[in-house]
């Protein structure tokens, strides 16, 4: 199925039934509900939902937002956290989403596994100001025109350096959350979808993903493809996008969908960037979930050429 993120409207509206109308009238059958919905929009997204306006496909954890929270915020509370209270909170709110997919009868929810928070302690101790990461930092030389200088490389190497010595505590901990919530969306028969991600920090790394999924259930837990991440990590130099998505199909169940504007762009209308997508689609399927994740700041008719890009290539359904 296609199925369209509220990440572009949802913080425009008031009504979550007007919201969702927006995207039904974009000709979609399905939404996603994304980790920008505010309490308040529960209501009208209810009525939408039973009145047949829209059908619901997935959600974004944390979704709805914490109390409080009125802007989108995936990562306010992870499961990699050396706090346990973060950890506990990020449990309580992720099994509210599993409670809301229910009700909204969703398929799949997106998760994001956490970080590894060392990066951007080191980055301060090199910049004064806490601000710099890795994947920035790769991403502002390319843009100069620097990839492949020394300087570059040199950074590469690093990253993948403290990547390596300081993964262990933080997996090992977010396994330990993902497996508990594994069980409980199991109790409701929602899969979870674990997404790559596009900061250097975060976790599982793409070189582990396989043995990350491994190590939860396979009934219930899918690899969730993010195409501009995927795009962003090959421009950085860390993996070859198509030979990714090949050697994690088999357990593959869906994909967020948008383009990228070199070098790291993202959620631009698939056409306008740089992604192969005829590449990618010898490994979709019928049964994946596929999720167009566009830039609010794209209109509606910029969004329908991107729509019509992908079906020209992937087809229809």
């Amino acid at each position: 199925m296609y199925s369209f993120s509220t990440c572009w409207n949802s913080y425009r509206h008031e009504d979550g039934g007007e919201m969702l109308r927006e995207i039904a009238d974009l000709g979609f059958d399905y939404a996603e509900l994304s980790h920008g919905i505010r309490v308040s929009l529960l209501p009208g997204i209810l009525d939408a939902v039973d009145s047949g306006v829209i059908k619901v496909s997935t959600l974004h954890n944390f979704c709805p937002l914490p109390m409080g929270i009125n802007h989108a915020a995936p990562n306010i509370y992870q499961f990699s956290s050396q706090d346990r209270r973060e950890r506990e909170y990020a449990l309580k709110h992720t099994f509210k989403t599993i409670e809301f997919a229910t009700r909204v009868g969703a398929k799949l929810i997106v998760l994001h596994c956490g970080s590894m928070r060392f990066i951007k302690g080191f980055w301060a101790n090199l910049f004064g100001d806490g601000q710099e990461e890795f994947t920035d930092h790769l991403v502002q030389l390319l843009e100069e025109g620097k990839g492949g200088t020394e300087e570059f490389n040199q950074l590469v190497a690093r990253a993948m350096e403290n990547q390596e010595k300081f993964k262990t505590d933080a997996v090992r901990r977010s396994l330990e959350m993902i497996n508990t919530i594994a069980a409980k969306a199991a109790e409701h028969d929602l899969l979870l979808g674990i997404e790559n991600r596009e900061a250097l920090e975060e976790i599982p790394l793409d070189q582990d993903m396989g043995e990350f999924l491994d190590a939860l259930p396979a009934d219930t837990v899918r690899y969730w493809h993010d195409c501009g991440h995927g795009q962003i990590k090959e421009n950085i130099g860390f993996i070859n996008h198509r030979l990714h998505v090949e050697g994690l199909s088999e357990r593959l169940g869906g994909f967020h969908i948008h383009d990228v504007v070199f070098p790291g762009k993202d959620h631009q209308p698939p056409g306008k960037g740089m992604i192969d997508y005829a590449a990618l689609k010898p490994f979709v399927k019928p049964e994946h979930i596929k999720v167009f994740e566009m830039n609010p700041a794209l209109t509606s008719e910029e969004v329908l050429e991107g729509v019509a890009h992908i079906k020209s290539v992937w087809g229809a359904e």
